[in-house]
């Protein structure tokens, strides 16, 4: 199908975009990768008067390491996060996640802050930077303002983001000595979206037992979600993978669909969830997975 007649405008600035959202409201739509967008427009489920390009807008895109932390702009594309090795030394997960996402064409087109503000409740990168604990950083008229990851997804396809808003860059903070990080996906073929999907982040003491930990579900409910039960029963000298794994699949709430039935997507969740936590653990300890 064709999509619906629409209005485009390319902007040059954040400013001017943020001017036509104000200008068109809830009838425009923001252009990044597009890799979402278009298929529901040439479906109709989407049907925007305004489409706004913000692909001609300088200082968007790129991963810089800036004052103690990540700074990720919001157009960087999915390929450029499977190559960028530099940040994917201090948080593997992220090149775990890269190299799942979909497939090589929608990998060069796409954008991380696309994904993001789509918010598919089986988000790749939703759940990762759920698992990062990441700050997004919003800008509308009144100026920039940050808000949790935690707080961002209000539900299926759902933001905080206002209708005058862009999401700009994502946040970082230097993860601690004895950190390790893993993404662990099970998708029906090249292209999915998850069946199941854990991302994991933790820390070691200095006696090797687990001193910080969060954990977070792709495709277990209406949006990518923590598991702070199966955060708790990781934590402590002796970490209980097993344990934590299975309060996860506890915490999981899937939609019985194409993919699979609940009873199966639960257990693929446990699965997941352990595989995600065995290698962050060894990634903490110093052993490369």
């Amino acid at each position: 199908m064709l999509p619906r007649p629409f209005e485009y405008v390319s902007a040059q600035s954040v400013g001017e975009a943020i001017s036509f959202l104000a200008r068109y409201g809830r009838d425009a739509k923001l252009l990044a990768g597009g890799q979402s967008l278009i298929p529901l427009m040439k479906l109709r489920l989407a049907a925007p008067k305004v489409v706004v390009d913000i692909n001609r807008v300088a200082g968007l895109g790129g991963i810089q390491d800036d004052r103690g932390g990540w700074v990720i702009g919001a157009l960087t594309r999915h390929r450029e996060m499977e190559r960028a090795t530099a940040i994917q030394k201090e948080f593997p997960i992220l090149g775990d996640t890269a190299v799942t996402l979909a497939d090589p064409l929608v990998r060069n087109q796409g954008t991380v802050g696309g994904a993001l503000a789509h918010a598919d409740p089986a988000s790749d990168w939703g759940t990762t930077f759920l698992a990062l604990g990441a700050q997004l950083e919003l800008q509308g008229p009144k100026g920039p303002r940050r808000v949790l990851i935690d707080s961002f997804f209000r539900d299926a396809f759902l933001t905080v983001l206002a209708p005058n808003e862009i999401l700009t860059k994502i946040h970082l903070a230097h993860p601690g000595p004895r950190s390790g990080s893993a993404y662990s996906k099970l998708k029906r073929k090249t292209g999915d979206f998850a069946t199941a999907a854990t991302g994991v982040a933790l820390t070691l003491n200095e006696q090797g037992g687990v001193s910080g930990a969060r954990i977070a579900l792709a495709a277990a409910g209406p949006t990518p979600i923590r598991a702070p039960k199966a955060e708790q029963a990781l934590m402590g000298d002796r970490p209980d993978v097993a344990a934590a794994a299975q309060a996860a699949a506890r915490a999981a709430r899937p939609p019985k669909d194409l993919r699979g039935g609940t009873d199966y997507k639960t257990a693929m969740v446990e699965v997941h969830t352990y595989r995600a936590i065995e290698r962050a653990l060894e990634r903490a300890r110093g052993r490369k997975r």
